[in-house]
């Protein structure tokens, strides 16, 4: 799997919640659902390059709504990154249970 920060796999768990999402509504879910945003905002000079990295590396695609909106969503590539990190915490958790 691809070696991602935290603040990275949080916005690809957003926009899996969020299913399609602008770069607004990624940062107002991050801002309310993320430790990225406890005590503060999540700033566009970090969202906006995290994004385009996560493009570059193919787990995110990014299409153009209007003139001035992206669209950001999952590719299948990062379907599978997200269902990765899922299985991980899943597994540490059945492991925390068997306890």
């Amino acid at each position: 799997m691809t070696e991602l920060t935290a603040f990275q796999r949080d916005c690809l768990r957003g926009i899996a919640v969020l299913n399609k999402t602008h770069g607004l509504g990624l940062k107002e879910w991050l801002e309310s659902e993320t430790e990225h945003g406890k005590g503060g905002s999540v700033h566009h000079g970090r969202l906006y390059p995290n994004l385009g990295k996560l493009v570059t590396m193919g787990l995110v695609n990014k299409s153009e709504r209007d003139k001035r909106t992206n669209e950001y969503r999952l590719s299948t590539r990062g379907q599978t990154e997200v269902e990765y990190y899922a299985d991980e915490w899943t597994a540490a958790v059945s492991a925390i249970n068997d306890e």
